[in-house]
């Protein structure tokens, strides 16, 4: 690994420690400021809406003025968004800047690009996965420190604790060096990618199984609660072990080549389905929460193959790109799974499991192969 890779790797990781902080527990803390559940539904899914708009703008301009300026915006607009959200007592304005925080995805598809670019001998799967390896490594203990931190100190200190923990992350990230704006970029128009049939096909499959994959998630907690009993800290335990299972996964199929791992990864989140419909017991669920790596590994690879479908010119706005095909299932699974829940707690399990095994048949069929693989 290369010097700038080592310092994007330690910075995400810092910035996987804080974020892991308050993550699992916003609603929590919307609820203390005053927002009923509806209310809290309603932000997040502001958030969500707001986070999936930003990857295209991104991905353009980090082909057009480069990619460290990127980086070192949503790093910058993060931090200042921690410190506002650490600081507000009222509930507008932590809404505000949660949703200004939640723009800081734009920073995808530039990161991506970053990491391609700088990634050596390495394979882009390799790069790519590796770097997500890393920022969940950091969120795996996020969870503790937060839990000991709301215990002692109140849910408001894990702000003031990301805030702190960004700092730290934003000085390295003004370190990173800068990398050349590719020579042919301003010879290609958003319309010649647009043009590219075997990318476009590629988004397709992307967005159909991300959004099956992810079915069986949003209500997953609930169910165990309401379904299998497990008590709260059972459940975060349950949080912890997805996180390593995040990490182990995603540095296990970036070894191996795009397709087959894209493969493994919806068979390992299958998996996680079946175990929590059919499971019994804490070992079943363990075991699920930790294939549920699988998910993000999936996403990651998905990301990677894009690189062998396009010219380097177009990198940022066919990361943009991939990444809004694979945000927008996360706005429109939710929802499904709602209903399906009210009718009967397990069928987004089944239903999810079986969608998946149809991604999985299609991924076999259309998952574009590399040009010298014929």
């Amino acid at each position: 690994m290369n010097s700038a890779l080592k310092k994007l790797a330690t910075a995400l990781f810092i910035w996987g420690l804080g974020e892991g902080t308050f993550f699992f527990f916003q609603p929590l803390y919307l609820a203390e400021l005053g927002a009923n559940p509806i209310k809290i539904g309603q932000i997040l899914g502001g958030v969500g809406i707001a986070a999936t708009l930003v990857h295209i703008p991104a991905g353009y301009l980090a082909d057009k003025i480069g990619r460290r300026p990127l980086l070192r915006a949503s790093w910058t607009v993060g931090w200042l968004a921690a410190l506002l959200m650490a600081s507000a007592e009222n509930l507008p304005l932590f809404t505000t800047a949660l949703i200004a925080y939640s723009l800081t995805t734009f920073v995808i598809s530039p990161l991506n690009s970053y990491v391609t670019a700088a990634r050596g001998q390495w394979t882009v799967e390799r790069a790519l996965t590796l770097i997500s390896a890393v920022f969940s490594a950091g969120m795996v203990s996020g969870p503790l420190i937060g839990g000991w931190l709301g215990e002692n100190y109140g849910l408001r200190s894990l702000y003031i604790f990301a805030a702190l923990a960004f700092t730290i992350s934003v000085s390295i990230i003004y370190t990173l060096p800068s990398q050349d704006i590719h020579q042919s970029a301003k010879e290609f128009s958003p319309k010649t990618l647009l043009q590219n049939t075997r990318y476009l096909s590629f988004l397709v499959l992307i967005f159909f199984a991300v959004f099956t994959l992810y079915l069986p998630q949003p209500l997953a907690q609930n169910f165990l609660q309401d379904e299998r009993g497990l008590s709260l800290s059972q459940i975060g335990l349950l949080g912890s072990l997805g996180g390593i299972g995040n990490v182990s996964l995603s540095l296990i199929l970036g070894q191996i080549g795009a397709r087959a791992g894209f493969l493994l990864a919806q068979l390992a989140t299958a998996l996680f389905a079946l175990l929590l419909w059919r499971g019994s017991e804490m070992g079943f669920y363990s075991l699920a929460y930790f294939l549920l790596g699988g998910y993000r590994a999936a996403r990651s690879l998905a990301a990677a193959h894009v690189n062998s479908l396009i010219d380097d010119a177009q990198m940022g706005l066919a990361y943009g790109l991939t990444e809004t095909a694979s945000a927008f299932p996360l706005i429109l699974a939710p929802p499904l799974a709602g209903y399906l829940y009210s009718s009967s707690p397990e069928s987004p399990l089944y239903f999810g499991l079986v969608l998946i095994f149809v991604s999985i048949i299609l991924t076999i069929r259309f998952f574009p192969r590399l040009i010298q693989e014929g």
